[in-house]
């Protein structure tokens, strides 16, 4: 055999395997435009060579229960996933019988602790879209219970796989020194101010720069809008500012880098979709709980009048609370 059909043999083979693994894909929670993109890529025929083989087959409509821009969203939401293929279910236990995965998209964050419980009880691989939770000490009882219950679970924005970011993340500018990213940051009164949106940029932000942040300190940008700077090991430093747009800078030992663009939510899909596949998460639990950690700390800042306020001091405190 020749290597150049050996090698053509060898990816037909893949491309059968991968042909062959159907996964059914479930929603909870349809009052986000993330279930409208989700759902059209994965339903459309034919499909992408990415996500082949898994269908958003059925959903379980109701997210939020009490805040108004999502609530309006689940009418026209439902009739629209409908539209593409999907199955409306009356509960999250009835979903559980006709789904694989699970994409656990409810834009509230306060209730997903309670909704992931019955996917870790039927044993189903759970991505949660941002906000994880409404609190860091909710987001570490979420890693703790999908832990004991043996259940694989993740937590991204799609910022976090946005082109030029993920080659930073990979090196292409060696060790960075400093990033400063930004994006919008509406605030919701449930959620710690940057939980609901700035989540986007603080994403960017430790993809770029990694874990290891010390310290946090909240100020305001020139025009008053929110700016948080956080301090890393070996005196490195990351800033996050609210802009309008998605934007930002690295400098790194070999250069520097645009980072933080949205590329669309396509790349978040396709990393999900590879977890499902093969149980390992893009993200590690101990780098979410550190992003939450910077955004929770920020917020103490601003509580003590932009006081500097230690990663360790607000962990401490959420661990606490998470395991009394």
């Amino acid at each position: 055999m020749t290597r150049s059909l050996f090698i053509a043999l060898s990816v037909f083979t893949l491309a059968v395997q991968t042909q062959a693994q159907h996964i059914r894909a479930g929603i909870i929670g349809l009052d986000t435009s993330h279930v409208l993109a989700f759902s059209k890529t994965l339903n459309t025929t034919p499909q992408k060579p990415e996500v082949m083989g898994v269908r958003m087959v059925a959903a379980y409509p109701q997210g939020s229960k009490d805040i108004e821009s999502s609530t309006a969203r689940v009418p026209e939401y439902t009739e629209k996933v409908k539209a593409m293929g999907v199955e409306i279910v009356p509960s999250i236990e009835a979903l559980m019988d006709k789904v694989d995965v699970i994409f656990l998209e409810t834009n509230d964050g306060r209730p997903h602790l309670e909704q992931l419980r019955p996917c870790l009880a039927a044993h189903k691989p759970v991505f949660i879209d941002k906000p994880i939770a409404a609190s860091l000490s909710d987001a570490i009882r979420i890693f703790d219970e999908a832990k004991k219950a043996g259940v694989p679970v993740f937590s991204s924005s799609s910022l976090r796989f946005g082109k030029t970011t993920q080659a930073v993340r990979g090196g292409s500018i060696g060790k960075v020194s400093k990033a400063e990213t930004s994006s919008p940051a509406s605030l919701e009164p449930h959620h710690p101010d940057l939980f609901w949106y700035g989540i986007h940029g603080v994403e960017s932000l430790f993809t770029t720069m990694g874990t290891g942040c010390v310290s946090v300190k909240r100020g305001t940008t020139a025009d008053g809008k929110i700016m948080v700077t956080g301090t890393w090991a070996g005196g490195r430093t990351g800033t996050y500012s609210e802009s309008k747009g998605y934007a930002g800078k690295a400098v790194g030992d070999k250069g520097e880098s645009a980072v933080g663009s949205y590329d669309g939510y396509d790349p978040l899909l396709y990393a999900a979709v590879h977890f499902f596949r093969t149980g390992v998460a893009p993200v590690t639990p101990e780098e979410t709980l550190e992003i939450y950690a910077f955004m929770e700390a920020a917020d103490e800042s601003k509580r003590r009048g932009g006081a500097e306020v230690t990663i360790k001091e607000v962990m401490d405190k959420a661990l606490a609370e998470a395991r009394k």
